[in-house]
């Protein structure tokens, strides 16, 4: 049995919170790759620019390292995964201190091409 050929693009330390990251990747799993991109351009979330420059880049390492079509390309997994947390102070009343936390994540997409049958 042949087995299948994947693409991935991982974007390491992204500052959003993977939280708001997966609110936008939940619409495109799945997708086609030209529809996930239409979604991305009109979702008017933080995360979609984001997204839509990892799909474009995942998109471009499966053409050119991997030999696949890009009209039958098609999402088969992305995630976020929650990186290191940037730990900040900032003053508070009666001399006190409240820490922000700056979150940060790692997003993974795989592409994979569907099948011709």
């Amino acid at each position: 049995m042949e087995e299948m050929k994947t693409a991935r693009a991982t974007l390491k330390f992204a500052r959003i919170s993977a939280r708001k990251v997966k609110i936008v990747s939940d619409l495109i799993r799945g997708k086609n790759v030209n529809e996930a991109l239409a979604i991305l351009k009109f979702t008017p979330k933080a995360s979609s620019d984001i997204i839509e420059k990892l799909l474009k880049s995942a998109i471009a390492n499966a053409e050119n390292n991997h030999d696949m079509k890009s009209d039958k390309l098609y999402i088969s997994e992305i995630y976020a995964n929650q990186g290191p947390t940037l730990k900040r102070i900032r003053p508070a009343a009666k001399g006190s201190a409240v820490r922000i936390r700056k979150r940060t994540s790692h997003i993974t997409i795989v592409l994979k091409e569907k099948e011709d049958k």
